[in-house]
């Protein structure tokens, strides 16, 4: 009887102590402050996600802190006052791969997810690829909320009809149709602001050197100033003969309204220009607008992924965790990606609900030859990528392929790339 009387006490105890972990499940509340640059016509597609965040977190009151600019060129610098201030935000946008790793990891400022990943099953949600580019072997950085491709042409068919031109498969067959279209008075090529010059360059490099040697490039295995990348800027200043004047006032969407307007033949721009056209101008994709791999680069997806992490010292770290389940859930990624213009980074994701052009990025994704972007901050840490701005800023004035080549490999040195 004894016996029998402990047994129940110990099975009371266990019982007692197992119910409050189930009860006690916290109703979060208090504040959750997202960092992020998606703001105008990308707005939408983080409203879904902030959407599904409240209907299961009500009482939490979410600081959308968006800060404007494409790519992230403002938001990034008002990130590092913060940071460096030791007033992070809850949670901040961030481009997978080097421009965490190399900047705020290395500094120390971020807390592993690992812990997140396999709480969530996301170990086997996500391709192992992706897992090991937002992490190290000390951990897992970030929650990756989906997958763009950089290397995209634009068009619009009809135009293209009017005109009698065809979307150019190599950059020797747009520069022999350039002419013809500039002396009818259409831009050939919309451009914009600096970083769409950057986005540009490397579709344009990917296409010169081949795949190989782009990935050798940032593996520190082929140097900056090589023939290889001299030839690559020497085509790209070809090339911007062949764009507009008025870039360096323009927003990415306005390049991509010239093409929509017929000023423009050509854009150049990942697959949110996809997300603008579909969500804000309201086209068709496959009739309205266009796409092809951006010239010489057919079988070549060159990547990107957006995704949030986990400060140090987040103020409300409780409220951000939750936030970052939301992000990396088939829910979360099926709401967001569709008004993104972006495909989703699980393996599970339901393309009945993407529209034809994300389902052929989907395909491509699958099958392609898949490279990091540059300009996007796969490739390269924030040294690099911020130097790299000034040096084309130097070419935009000088056209000099040598130098930019040379000043190149000497901020490949400073920033250690593949070190």
């Amino acid at each position: 009887m004894k016996k029998m009387a402990k047994l129940c006490l110990v099975v009371a105890a266990a019982l007692m102590l197992a119910v409050p972990q189930v009860s006690m499940a916290k109703e979060l509340s208090g504040d959750l402050e997202i960092f992020s640059w998606w703001a105008g016509d990308e707005g939408p597609a983080l409203q879904a996600l902030i959407k599904q965040y409240k209907a299961k977190n009500p009482n939490v009151k979410v600081i959308d802190a968006t800060v404007t600019g494409g790519s992230g060129v403002n938001a990034k610098a008002v990130l590092k006052t913060r940071m460096l201030g030791n007033e992070p935000p809850d949670s901040f946008q961030v481009h997978a791969g080097q421009e965490l790793i190399g900047t705020w990891v290395k500094a120390d400022r971020m807390e592993d997810l690992t812990f997140l990943f396999k709480d969530q099953g996301w170990m086997d949600a996500f391709p192992e690829g992706l897992v090991k580019l937002i992490g190290t072997d000390k951990g897992i950085w970030s929650v990756p909320v989906n997958i763009h491709r950089s290397n995209v042409m634009w068009y619009i068919p009809a135009n293209l009809k009017k005109w009698g031109v065809e979307a150019p498969k190599t950059w020797d067959d747009f520069l022999k149709i350039a002419p013809k279209l500039q002396k009818e008075g259409i831009v050939p090529l919309a451009l914009a602001q600096n970083w769409t010059a950057n986005h540009l360059w490397e579709s344009v490099a990917l296409a010169s050197m081949g795949p190989d040697n782009w990935d050798a490039l940032w593996a520190g295995k082929l140097r900056f100033d090589s023939p290889e990348v001299v030839k690559a800027w020497e085509l790209f200043g070809k090339i911007l003969q062949y764009t507009n004047t008025d870039a360096p006032s323009l927003s990415w969407q306005q390049a991509t309204d010239m093409v929509i307007d017929g000023r423009a033949a050509f854009n150049i721009m990942g697959d949110w220009a996809a997300g603008y056209m579909v969500t804000t101008k309201k086209m068709a994709p496959g009739t309205d607008f266009g796409w092809a791999a951006s010239p010489d680069s057919d079988g070549e997806f060159m990547f990107l992924a957006d995704s949030f992490g986990l400060p140090k010292g987040a103020p409300n770290r409780d409220n951000a965790i939750a936030w970052l389940e939301i992000l990396g859930s088939k829910e979360g990624s099926d709401a967001f990606n569709p008004l993104k213009g972006s495909i989703s980074a699980r393996k599970d994701s339901d393309l009945s609900k993407y529209n034809a052009y994300l389902q052929s990025a989907a395909k491509d994704f699958s099958k392609d030859r898949v490279v990091g972007s540059l300009a996007h901050g796969v490739a390269a840490n924030e040294t690099f990528m911020g130097g790299f701005s000034q040096v084309m800023e130097m070419f935009l004035k000088t056209k000099n392929a040598n130098a930019v080549a040379k000043a190149c490999q000497q901020l490949a040195d400073k920033a250690q790339i593949g070190k």
